[in-house]
């Protein structure tokens, strides 16, 4: 009985020490007497009992690595303090066993060594403008060294940045000034903008108003131009229908008859007036020569 007990139990270890189960996004590193045998990959595998032996396991997944804060100077001699965290993943399992004795120490201090150099290569202001560049460079500095670690390191990302106090309020103050600087700006350029819609509306408006004045004048002179053609034009077809019904038979009675008339009338206006003196001709065949030689001018014209 208690033999058959020892069978089962040494059958157990056997099976244990030979199957092994490997998760997916895992490498298993097998090891002969002490040296390099090979890599299980996931799923059912097998190894002697005994001699084979698990040496390293390792995840193949991304996994995120916390970089520990750190004061970094810049170029301008400028304290900045600075944490990011790294991503990166194991690509070849043998070299992460045995390229080095602790890679993520290795690559935690590689990655502080590379951020504080491109740190050292900015102004303060870039460190703020070009954090995509300092994360790529970093990224770079550390990769070509992990290839000898099994290591893929994937990107960097700086999680803070953080100056001085002094360079803080420093930093406040100019964008404070900043930005009164560009209120002034947009006021005085809206003052600038309403003085020239003013001018320009000013003279828009003396333009019209002087085109209106202009028109004005011009329908006014047409109009009195076309007044006095129209007077002329009628003065002149009455003279001549005067002139046609004076060569008519009994017209030049007709017009001495007028002319008398119109002689009388004017004794009549003349003599009507009370501060008036009228002159009354002593011979009245000066008033005869007077129509007559009226009479005479008609003839003549």
């Amino acid at each position: 009985m208690e033999i058959a007990i020892v069978l089962v139990v040494l059958a157990i270890i056997f099976v244990t020490q030979t199957v092994k189960v490997v998760p997916q996004q895992h490498a298993w590193v097998v090891e002969r007497l002490g040296k390099y045998n090979g890599t299980l990959t996931p799923g059912l595998s097998f190894v002697l009992p005994f001699i084979d032996r698990i040496a390293q396991k390792h995840i193949l997944k991304e996994i995120p690595l916390d970089i520990p804060s750190q004061i970094c100077i810049t170029r301008d001699n400028t304290q900045l303090q600075v944490d990011g965290i790294l991503y990166f993943q194991v690509t070849d399992a043998m070299r992460a066993s045995y390229g080095s004795s602790n890679y993520v120490v290795a690559i935690t201090q590689l990655a502080q060594t590379s951020l504080r150099s491109v740190i050292g290569k900015l102004e303060l202001d870039k460190t703020f403008e070009e954090r995509d560049i300092i994360n790529a460079q970093v990224v770079q500095a550390i990769d070509e060294a992990a290839l000898n670690w099994g290591v893929k390191v994937l990107r960097y990302e700086i999680k803070d940045l953080t100056p001085p106090k002094e360079i803080l309020h420093a930093m406040q103050r100019q964008i404070t000034a900043e930005r009164e600087k560009r209120a002034l700006i947009a006021a005085s350029e809206g003052r600038r903008q309403e003085q020239i819609n003013i001018a320009t509306g000013e003279r828009e408006a003396f333009i019209a108003r002087s085109e209106g004045e202009k028109q004005a004048a011009i329908n006014n002179s047409q109009g009195e131009a076309a007044a006095i053609t129209a007077v002329a034009e009628a003065t002149a077809a009455a003279i001549e229908r005067i002139a046609a019904a004076i060569r008519q038979p009994g017209g030049s009675d007709a017009v001495q008859l007028k002319v008398a008339e119109k002689a009388v009338e004017a004794y009549s206006r003349v003599a009507a007036n009370a501060n008036t003196t009228l002159v009354v001709p002593s011979n009245m065949t000066e008033v005869s020569a007077l129509i007559t030689s009226a009479m005479k001018m008609i003839k003549v014209s």
